[in-house]
């Protein structure tokens, strides 16, 4: 883009991104959050992450906990998984390959990639060890290659399973092995024409015989159509032995992350939802994901509250919306999720942590952390905990945005850090 254009990108947004009122409410919380009123404008109003370097300085996290990085220049790295034997796997790419539709789409596209990083997705997965258990994670490999945007990793019957952008597809694995055996093997393929939202998350069952993948939309609210939504916003329930899929829960615009409550075996996921209704709607959201449940999306949101933009609307789509668990904010865009154990300490033992991207559609920016949420009785109670912070200023330098966090069962938590493309680890103090 030539510096004219630039020039005249940026002017234009700042024109338009005037077009609200520019509220920016308190972030509501919880099972019950208030709905405001709907605001519609030709571009949202934008606050993009400034990208510096870390330096010497670090995440923030609770006293009597410490964190340090156990891996650098990475190649974007997005979810991460703990092995048995304590290797952990880095998911490491960028996809994506849709057209921009309108003006503002080109803009607010610009914009946004200037809190994004630079660098070169590496699409393959990278293998660190720490073969002492010194906290040093003195042998790095790259685990497989050549691969496809690989974002959502499970591991099930000496199985290692792989979400591409486009497919499914698995390894044979043996523990301690630093290196793929062999090429992978396509489990089945996963809808990735135009890849609006490419990223494809995954988790298996408690028992290993299903895979549970989430697929996001083609569009903010089907601007591009219904007909090029087939298989999208939705949960793939996929059989790990035959490959077969269905829908097993739909209306989910982008589920970004996918977990498995580790006590009832019930699926949970975090929703990134719809843009371009004010900075205070509509809220990303933690939810239990129920076999055959809709959730709304593109129809209606937090239950059946209609979005009017949606046309031919469908009433009855409407009165069968699921409203969702546990509102995590509006524009927050929760990307990681994952269940604690009580290694973790007292005041995380029962619940998730939930790694937040950042806005980049709101005055007052949110997100950029990680966040806890505690759990009692199999569901969420109480307000998010902020657990690592520190990865934006109040001035917008931006030295890290989160993506993935899994929680490593001996007592650490693994961030996925794709601006500074570092993967962080987080510790109690003994």
């Amino acid at each position: 883009m030539t510096h004219s254009i630039k020039v005249t990108a940026l002017s234009m947004v700042l024109l338009l991104s005037g077009c609200g009122d520019g509220r920016d409410g308190a972030q509501a919380f919880g099972p019950n959050p208030k709905m405001p009123v709907p605001q519609r404008g030709l571009l949202p109003n934008m606050k993009i992450a400034e990208p510096v370097m870390w330096g010497d300085q670090k995440p923030t996290v609770p006293q009597g906990y410490s964190v340090r990085a156990i891996a650098v220049d990475l190649k974007i790295p997005r979810q991460t998984l703990v092995l048995p034997n304590g290797d952990i796997l880095v998911a490491e790419g960028r996809g994506g390959n849709a057209a921009e539709l309108k003006p503002k789409d080109v803009i607010a596209g610009y914009i946004k990639a200037q809190g994004n990083t630079k660098v070169k997705g590496g699409n393959r997965l990278t293998l660190l060890r720490d073969a002492d258990g010194d906290g040093v994670y003195e042998t790095r490999t790259v685990f497989a290659e050549n691969l496809n945007a690989p974002y959502g990793l499970a591991l099930a019957n000496a199985k290692l399973y792989v979400a591409n952008q486009d497919e499914l597809v698995r390894f044979d694995y043996e523990e301690g092995q630093t290196k793929a055996s062999g090429l992978p093997t396509k489990v089945t393929d996963l809808p990735s024409e135009i890849n609006h939202h490419w990223t494809k998350s995954l988790t298996v069952s408690a028992d290993g015989r299903f895979l549970y993948v989430g697929i996001g939309s083609n569009s903010n609210i089907t601007e591009r159509g219904m007909e090029v939504e087939l298989d999208r916003a939705r949960v793939w329930q996929v059989d790990v032995e035959t490959g077969a899929h269905k829908p097993y829960a739909t209306g989910l615009r982008n589920p970004t992350a996918l977990a498995i409550h580790p006590q009832n075996g019930q699926l949970w996921a975090v929703v990134n939802e719809r843009d371009e209704l004010g900075p205070d709607l509509v809220p990303d959201y933690l939810t239990s994901v129920r076999e055959g449940a809709f959730y709304g999306w593109p129809y209606s949101y937090w239950g059946q509250n209609v979005d009017t933009r949606v046309q031919p609307q469908k009433p009855k789509m409407v009165a069968a919306a699921v409203k969702p668990d546990y509102s995590l904010g509006s524009h927050a865009a929760a990307l990681g999720v994952d269940f604690s154990v009580p290694a973790m300490g007292d005041n995380y033992a029962e619940g998730v942590f939930i790694g937040e991207h950042g806005s980049w559609n709101r005055d007052n920016p949110v997100g950029y952390k990680v966040v806890f949420v505690p759990f009692s009785n199999g569901y969420p109670h109480g307000e998010p905990v902020d657990f690592a912070t520190g990865f934006r200023d109040a001035d917008g330098k931006t030295r890290g945005r989160p993506v993935g966090v899994t929680v490593d069962p001996r007592g650490a938590l693994i961030i996925a850090d794709d601006l500074s493309n570092t993967l962080w680890r987080v510790t109690r103090n003994r």
